[in-house]
């Protein structure tokens, strides 16, 4: 299956803004992208009308993503905190509608490296506050047409949810209309025993999916078994994009949330272009 190809510009900066976003974007369409993940770290970092017009000028496609930075959580925080929370995702959403775009992924559940220890009585009920805390932002999601996609991420970055039967586990009842589930093959490596039967039980709900080497570098250059993980795309019916995600290594604060402590490629355009060139070559069946 085609399936455009994007990038998110955390590869370059952070946190992106209307005075990047022009060059930005006008870089990723020249390399070749069909699509952009655009971060919203901070409501009003980029404006959503500006940034469609710079968009359409370039025919690229979009994504909107969002961090849990300290403070955000939907868990285990006061009533204030979980309201705030709830109106930075509908932030983003209307964000989305309003770019045009119709995804917003991101780890939506508690702040980035937040972690605690959970028996499963305890996990029980935090994926129960979890759920009254989404609901309403899925059903602000559903009827602005955009799909909140939920990501995973490996046990370093959260104690939340790891895997994708935990992403079922916490959110299945909501599951549907205004939700899925993100796939990073970064954290798929990482938790997943079987990656292809994790795509498989997403079926139908695999709202976004992103893709980089195993040690965050170019796709391709890696041991990831890229060419069983597209298969396994293929076969679960996602016919989204497929979006290079890493980070550049100069932007401490991001960079030192994802852990990235050294230059990935020769150079973050090499990172991007080598993955693109890899991805595209496999997705019209050329060896490589």
């Amino acid at each position: 299956m085609e399936r455009k190809l994007g990038v998110s510009t955390w590869l370059w900066t952070s946190p992106l803004t209307d005075a990047m976003l022009p060059e930005l974007a006008a870089h990723v369409a020249r390399l070749g992208f069909d699509a952009i993940e655009l971060p919203l770290e901070n409501p009003g970092d980029w404006d959503a009308g500006r940034a469609s017009d710079v968009l359409q000028t370039h025919r690229l496609a979009a994504v909107v993503t969002g961090t849990m930075t300290p403070g955000r959580n939907l868990v285990a925080a006061s009533k204030a905190e979980i309201a705030a929370t709830r109106n930075y995702l509908r932030e983003l959403i209307d964000t989305a509608a309003t770019l045009g775009a119709t995804t917003v992924a991101g780890p939506f559940y508690t702040a980035h490296s937040r972690l605690w220890r959970m028996d499963e009585a305890e996990r029980e009920a935090t994926y129960l506050h979890l759920r009254s805390g989404l609901a309403p932002v899925v059903e602000h999601a559903a009827a602005r047409g955009v799909t909140l996609a939920i990501e995973p991420l490996n046990r370093h970055e959260t104690s939340m949810i790891n895997t994708v039967e935990q992403a079922f586990d916490a959110l299945e009842p909501l599951l549907g209309p205004g939700l899925g589930i993100a796939l990073d093959t970064y954290h798929l490596n990482i938790e997943e025993r079987d990656i292809a039967a994790s795509v498989a039980r997403a079926i139908g709900h695999i709202a976004h999916v992103q893709v980089s080497g195993n040690d965050r570098g170019a796709v391709g250059a890696d041991h990831f078994d890229w060419r069983g993980f597209l298969h396994a795309l293929d076969l679960a019916g996602y016919a989204g994009p497929l979006c290079v995600k890493s980070f550049a290594p100069q932007h401490a604060g991001i960079a030192a949330a994802a852990s990235i402590w050294r230059p990935l490629a020769s150079s973050q355009d090499a990172l991007a272009a080598d993955s693109l060139g890899y991805l595209r070559n496999l997705q019209s069946g050329a060896s490589r």
